[in-house]
Parts: structure tokens; sequence; C-alpha cells
């Protein structure tokens, strides 16, 4: 399995169909606004899922570091206005699926304007019965 091409595949698309395949059942997500780790493909599956509905078009990926065990992605988009730079850093478990997630965010007025659309996002995908059975999937 390749899971970096398969996730840059998804984020060129727009499409999370296929995330939680993606995820080991232990994943951790850690956000950059959210002081504890997001432990659980669920959970997961879904800040990354209410990522890719927050960010748009704009998206994309500026430079990668890989290895076996990591991968660095320094992205860019704008949003409402905002540019905003961060970086995922993605680990790999022995069966090359995700283990962990983590993404840093700048500069400051990006992470404010990002924490309250994705709190938004996060109570419609966690209220929609439709989203969450496609998230499990």
């Amino acid at each position: 399995m390749n899971t970096l091409q398969r996730w840059h595949d998804m984020v060129l698309k727009q499409n999370h169909d296929g995330l939680s395949e993606l995820l080991t059942e232990d994943c951790v997500f850690l956000s950059p606004v959210v002081h504890t780790p997001q432990a659980g493909r669920e959970l997961t599956t879904l800040y990354l899922t209410g990522a890719m509905n927050v960010f748009n078009e704009t998206f994309h990926y500026t430079k990668e570091v890989v290895t076996e065990e990591h991968a660095v992605l320094e992205f860019e988009c704008t949003v409402d206005g905002i540019l905003i730079n961060g970086v995922d850093i993605i680990s790999f478990a022995e069966d090359g699926r995700i283990c962990e997630f983590r993404v840093m965010v700048r500069p400051l007025q990006a992470m404010q304007m990002l924490h309250g659309k994705m709190a938004a996002m996060l109570e419609v995908l966690k209220s929609a019965p439709k989203a969450r059975a496609s998230q499990s999937a």
C-alpha cells in the first residue's frame, strides 16, 4: 500500500473516500488548536475530513521530506483572504498505514480563523449520520 500517494490523491481530488483505510485503529491526530491528542481511527478520520472540507482548492503541498517511517509535508492555502502556511507530520506504522498525523499552522491569525471554521465543521460532521457512516467505512 502506498499510503502517502493515496493521501496525495485524496487531497488533490478533495475526496476523503477510503481515508479510514489509510489509518491504523489506534491512530492519533494532533491538532494545532486542541491541546490533547485525538486518539483512534474514528476521531482522526473526523478531524482530517473536517480539514478537507475547510480547506479549498488552493490547498497544495509545497515541500516534502519523506522516509519509510515519516513524512513532513509543508502546505499553503488561502481561506477567507488569509494565507495559511503549515506542516503535516505523518508517521507510518510497520504495515505502511498512518499511525500519527500532526498538524502545525501559522500565522496566529490563520490558526485562530481555522479554529472557528474547524469547530463548526466538526459539529456538522458529528451531527450528520451519513457522514459518520462513510467515515467508518
